[in-house]
Order: structure tokens, then sequence, then C-alpha cells
């Protein structure tokens, strides 16, 4: 009579964990091992973004921004999404 409340209490805490089962986790191939593809976009994402804040230097883009860290962070994440899209999307 004491753990009626957990039984049920379970099913609603274990609900959460269901939207993992039926695909698996995002993941590919390399060298062997299944690597996370989300990891994989974000390290997209911090390339584009070193890369595009070297240009913008390059080129005297930088001095116009006000908010550099919210554009580079924006470019980032665009990029990272966009190429998810693209490789992993539907």
């Amino acid at each position: 009579m004491r753990y009626r409340s957990l039984q049920r209490a379970i099913p609603v805490l274990l609900l959460p964990l269901a939207g993992c089962k039926i695909a698996g986790a995002p993941s590919f191939p390399l060298a062997g091992a299944y690597f996370p593809s989300w990891m994989l976009c974000g390290l997209l994402g911090i390339l584009v973004a070193v890369g595009l804040r070297v240009l913008f230097l390059a080129t005297d883009i930088d001095a116009l921004l006000r908010l550099r860290l919210f554009t580079y962070v924006s470019l980032g994440t665009i990029t990272g999404l966009l190429f998810w899209l693209l490789a992993f999307g539907p």
C-alpha cells in the first residue's frame, strides 16, 4: 500500500525516455566507433564562425558590427543547423 503512489508515478517519470527508443541516436560510424552527428554540426559551426571572424577582421567589416559576440554565435549556429538539415534532415 505504501508503494501505490510510486507505481503511479513511474510511467510519468519514464515518459521522457520514450523518444530515444524508436529511432535510436543520430550518429554515424567514424573509424569503427559511432560519432554523434550533433557534435560534427557543432564543430562545423564553430569553425565557420572562427573563419568568418578572420575574414571580417581582414576586410574591416568587424569594426562595423555592434554586437560581435551575438553575430558570430548566430552565424555559427545557423551554419551548424543548416548543415544538420542538409546532411541529416528529412
